[in-house]
C-alpha cells in the first residue's frame, strides 16, 4: 500500500514565531497517505493486518467521523470488508452527509445505533451481536486508538528524533496519537497534546493506552485540557475560523477546523504569552 514516508517537514516563516524566539515546523502527516492520511494511516496499518485473517474490520464513529472515512478507504485498498457502526439512529434512512457518502462509496457497510446503545458499544455482549450479524471481525474503537494503533504511531515520534525539536505538539481526540508519538520521541524531547474536547480525561486515556500498548507509561508528555477546546468538540469558534483563514493565506495550508486549526490557534496564543522558551524548535503535527 502506497505511502509517503516519512511525511515531510515544512518550516514556517511566521513573524509571530520569530517574535517568540521559536523555530516552528509543521509535520505534514496529512500528506502521508491521501486519502487516508496522517495519524489515521499510522493507526490503521497494524489494524488492517490484524483484520486479514477474517477479511473484516469493524469500527465505530460519529456522523462526521474522519476515522470512518479513512477506515473505509484503507479497507478498500487492502481488499478488506469494512463495517462502520455510527452513533445516532435518527440518521437511519436520511440522506448521507459527504463523509458517510464517501465511506459508503468505498464499500463500508453502515449501521446506525442509538446514543444509549453507543455507550455500551464495546461491551462483550454488544460485540457478540456485531459478530453474529456480520461475521468474525477485527474490532477497532473509534479514532483507531487501540494498542495496535498506538504502536503504529510510534514511527511518528521516531521520525522527529534527529531534527533538534525540543517540543512536539499535537491535537488529542482519543489519546492514541499522543500515546504513540511520545513513546517514539527521544529522551530529551517532550510532547504536548492539546485536548480537542472537554468531556473526557484525555491524560488518563493516554496513560491507559500506553499501558495497554507498552505495559507502562512512556516518554515525556502532558495534556493541556483547556486551551484548544474553544467551546467543545466539533464547535466552531469565530476566533478559530479567523485564525484558520489567516493561516491559509499566510502559509497555503488548509487546517482541519476540528483539530489542527484549534491546535495551532492555541499554540500561537501560547507563543505570544511567552509560554515556550526562547530558542526552542517546535514541531506541530498536522494529522489530517
Amino acid at each position: 500500500m502506497r505511502s509517503l514516508s516519512p511525511s515531510p517537514l515544512q518550516e514556517l516563516d511566521d513573524e509571530r514565531a520569530r517574535r517568540a524566539g521559536v523555530r516552528l515546523l509543521l509535520k505534514r502527516d496529512d500528506l502521508l497517505h491521501p486519502p487516508v492520511s496522517g495519524s489515521k494511516w499510522r493507526k490503521l496499518q497494524p489494524n488492517l493486518e490484524r483484520a486479514r485473517p477474517t477479511g473484516l474490520l469493524l469500527t465505530f464513529g460519529g456522523a462526521y467521523s474522519s476515522h470512518l472515512r479513512a477506515a473505509a478507504a484503507a479497507g478498500r485498498e487492502a481488499g478488506l470488508r469494512t463495517v462502520g457502526i455510527v452513533r445516532g439512529d435518527e440518521l437511519r434512512g436520511r440522506e448521507l452527509n459527504p463523509v458517510l457518502t464517501q465511506a459508503a462509496a468505498d464499500g463500508m457497510e453502515l449501521e446506525f445505533i442509538s446514543r444509549s446503545a453507543w455507550r455500551s458499544r464495546m461491551e462483550p455482549e454488544a460485540l457478540a451481536v456485531w459478530r453474529d450479524r456480520y461475521g468474525p471481525a477485527w474490532v477497532v474503537p473509534e479514532g483507531g486508538s487501540n494498542a495496535d494503533g498506538v504502536r503504529g504511531c510510534v514511527s511518528l515520534g521516531e521520525e522527529l528524533r534527529d531534527i533538534g525539536a525540543g517540543l512536539v505538539v499535537c491535537s488529542v481526540g482519543t489519546g492514541g496519537l499522543l500515546a504513540g508519538l511520545a513513546a517514539g520521541l527521544g529522551p530529551d524531547q517532550r510532547a504536548l497534546g492539546f485536548a480537542a474536547l472537554a468531556h473526557a480525561d484525555l491524560a488518563e486515556e493516554t496513560r491507559a493506552l500506553q499501558r495497554e500498548a507498552f505495559g507502562g507509561v512512556r516518554g515525556h508528555w502532558t495534556v493541556d485540557a483547556e486551551a484548544a477546546v474553544f467551546g467543545g468538540y466539533g464547535r466552531r469558534a469565530p476566533e478559530v475560523d479567523a485564525f484558520r483563514g489567516d493561516f491559509e493565506g499566510r502559509h497555503g495550508v488548509v487546517l482541519d477546523p476540528t483539530y489542527e486549526a484549534k491546535l495551532l490557534c492555541a499554540l500561537f496564543a501560547r507563543l505570544q504569552a511567552g509560554g515556550v522558551a526562547h530558542g526552542t524548535t517546535v514541531v506541530a503535527v498536522v494529522a489530517g
